[in-house]
């Protein structure tokens, strides 16, 4: 369930005054920023103290501390300073800060918090300061207040806040992702649908396993989400609502099975696979008024559609030239052209939430890789390489994808992985057990 929080932007006054020294002499060198390209970057250091106490909150305030910076580091453009490496420490969010012994540890970024909670409210405020220029980052100082129940979500969001000061782009902290738990073995593998941070954490499961589940997907605001089901024996779209758990299925033909369901970006159609007859095509249903629209129609297999963010483009994957390749189509429907051009099969296509980029599946050589391409199909990039890798998935500012990768043999395993769209950062995200299908929320509001 969603955690009770309000997400108050209150601007902290920032006490300009108490930075007059040695520190006010680099007023002129350039504020910190990471500049995000495809070449090698050296990861910015950060310190991020302990958050001060400022009553009823001392795990709280060691905890919160933690989340950003992991948050931050694991984005694979920051290092934190060790606690032990210090040279200061915050003892007052409002005192002074001692910008030399910060600088002396090599800390270009030093991040400050404060919490205090009282039964099960807390408030969290923090500011990120400029250390070689001796002064608070502008924009970087805010207040966020609720339950403690959300306390992580509150740690998210100071992450957030800090990333995108530094890096200028958005943040994809405070965001969720929708699963399929995995238990059992291969053979006879149960699935359920799951839901958790970003990062692992806070995991809820939305349906038992009882029936097969699949390819998951959030609507645009996040409140709502399709699945393929396959409790009635054939594959099915359910919508369910992420608050209360209520389900329904989705209208279609009968005599169909329907799969790989996504939403538009108004939230009010689903785009999905229908198989009729041994033949799939692409079909539209208008969720308000139940209007079924076909989009292809064509003998060869039409599958994985995924819309453009501005909603007028459909890219999709088709094997109609004999081996399975992504075309790109009015939203309306029609004759789809052609993007994906290099050796190989290429499935799975989704377009990026900045609308930049399509990330996709690619099958070739005996490996399987997750790569993204330009909306043209030009500068192809492949990002991964194992027995294995499938499903992309966007995180919210268009920034890192994650994917399943399963591994080799009678006894492999799928889990969660996330990479950069420069190939940069690949890692494994925890869960409590195989892990697939994964689909980014939008951030949170």
């Amino acid at each position: 369930m969603r955690p009770s929080f309000r997400f108050v932007t209150v601007l902290i006054a920032l006490g300009l005054a108490v930075f007059a020294g040695p520190a006010a002499q680099a007023q002129n060198a350039p504020p910190p920023r990471i500049v995000i390209g495809a070449g090698v970057i050296e990861p910015m250091p950060i310190a991020v103290p302990v958050f001060v106490d400022e009553g009823g909150g001392s795990k709280l305030a060691s905890d919160l501390s933690r989340v950003v910076a992991s948050d931050l580091v694991g984005t694979g453009f920051f290092r934190e300073i060790p606690a032990d490496a210090h040279i200061s420490r915050i003892t007052s969010f409002d005192g002074g800060v001692a910008f030399e012994d910060w600088k002396a540890v090599n800390a270009q970024v030093l991040i400050t918090g404060a919490v205090s909670a009282s039964g099960d409210r807390i408030t969290v405020k923090f500011r990120a300061y400029d250390v070689l220029n001796g002064k608070a980052i502008e924009g970087a100082a805010l207040q966020f207040a609720g339950t403690t129940a959300g306390w992580r979500r509150m740690a998210h969001k100071v992450a957030d806040v800090v990333y995108s000061k530094i890096t200028g782009e958005g943040g994809y902290f405070d965001s969720r992702v929708v699963f399929v738990s995995e238990s059992g073995p291969k053979s006879a593998r149960l699935k359920r649908l799951a839901v958790m941070d970003y990062d692992g954490a806070n995991v809820q499961y939305l349906t038992d396993s009882g029936s097969i589940v699949l390819a998951p997907r959030f609507s645009p605001t996040g409140d709502r989400i399709l699945y393929t089901s396959y409790e009635t024996g054939f594959p099915r779209i359910t919508l369910m609502d992420v608050g209360n758990l209520k389900r329904r299925t989705l209208e279609e033909q009968p005599g169909t099975m329907t799969f790989a369901p996504r939403f538009s970006p108004d939230g009010g159609t689903v785009v999905f696979s229908l198989e009729q007859g041994g033949n799939s095509d692409i079909y539209a249903l208008n969720i308000r008024s139940g209007q079924l629209s076909q989009l292809t129609n064509a003998p060869s297999i039409e599958t994985a559609p995924s819309f453009s963010p501005d909603g007028s483009q459909i890219v999709f994957e088709s094997d109609r030239s004999g081996t399975q390749q992504i075309y790109i189509m009015p939203a309306s429907g029609g004759e789809g052209r052609r993007i994906s051009g290099g050796e190989g099969r290429y499935s799975t296509p989704v377009w990026s939430p900045r609308g930049d980029l399509i990330a996709f599946t690619k099958q070739h050589a005996g490996r399987f890789h997750i790569g993204v391409m330009r909306t043209d199909g030009s500068e192809e990039r492949l990002l991964t390489a194992s027995f294995l890798d499938e499903g992309p998935t966007w995180a919210p500012n268009g920034r890192v994808i994650m994917f399943t990768r399963e591994t080799s043999g009678g006894g492999g395993q799928a889990s969660l992985w996330s990479v950069d769209i420069t190939g940069r950062n690949l890692k494994q995200i925890p869960t409590d057990g195989p892990a697939s299908d994964p689909a980014w929320s939008p951030l949170l509001p």
